[in-house]
């Protein structure tokens, strides 16, 4: 004699059915790659203003200086480059601190330096400090007195 079978309380939930996809690898229409419905290697896309003509000529070292407070009319991603660059900061630093890409950045900031919001200043140069030889004999003297 065998036991009857167990019914379960809730009904048991089937699996939605697959989406059909339009191209044979599985990537359809919508981005979406995997077999599973996920996106395989989702873009994220930046739209900033409008570029008129050249960039600013930037580097990952160029420092950003603020020249003033963010105003109300400012959007947002101007406001928090003024906000961070009220001590002088890099590009390479904006661009990590507001995870935003370099090439967003350098047409942010030259929206921003076309309207004299910000300041681009070169970098500090090594070749300014003094040679450590020099920086040795001091040191020797003030140690003989």
């Amino acid at each position: 004699m065998t036991p009857p079978k167990r019914r379960r309380r809730s009904p048991r939930q089937e699996p939605p059915p697959p989406r059909p996809s339009l191209q044979e690898g599985g990537a359809d229409h919508e981005g979406t790659g995997g077999k599973d419905g996920k996106p395989a290697n989702p873009e994220r896309l930046f739209v900033i203003g409008e570029v008129d003509g050249d960039r600013a000529e930037l580097d990952l070292v160029t420092l950003i200086v603020a020249r003033s407070e963010p105003k109300p009319s400012t959007s947002p991603e101007q406001a928090a480059v003024l906000r961070l660059c009220a001590a002088p900061l890099s590009v390479a630093e904006l661009s990590a601190y507001l995870s935003l890409p370099f090439s967003v950045i350098t047409v942010l900031l030259t929206q921003m330096l076309a309207a004299e919001l910000v300041q681009a200043r070169a970098p500090v140069v090594r070749q300014a400090l003094p040679d450590r030889s020099i920086l040795e004999a001091v040191m020797h003297g003030l140690q003989r007195l």
